[in-house]
């Protein structure tokens, strides 16, 4: 979302602008509690439009799916030790069969 979406929202909300075009600039967004839920609503409306609901997943699948990433991530992370050892387990071998 944009600066400019952003202020449109809280100006749709109710809220006053104040922009102070200095370095950095400041930003006042003067308004009282009931702007605030309004400009919430417009926000999470606007959020939610852009979500596909079939992307959602349910709890088993996202535990899974962070179970295979973590997998994942330790192989990657431990590859180089599990290379050297598969190697040193193959020279054992190799050993073993001209003896």
């Amino acid at each position: 979302m944009t600066k400019e979406e952003m202020f449109k929202m809280a100006s749709e909300a109710g809220f006053s602008i104040n922009e102070m075009h200095c370095s950095p600039p400041i930003i006042s967004f003067i308004g009282y509690e009931e702007h605030m839920e309004a400009f919430a609503k417009l926000v999470a409306a606007q959020t939610l439009m852009k979500i596909d609901p079939s992307s959602f997943m349910s709890y088993q699948e996202g535990f899974e799916a962070g179970q295979l990433a973590e997998r994942e991530r330790i192989k990657k992370q431990n590859a180089p030790e599990i290379e050297k050892t598969n190697a040193y387990i193959k020279q054992l071998e190799q050993g073993n069969k001209h003896e």
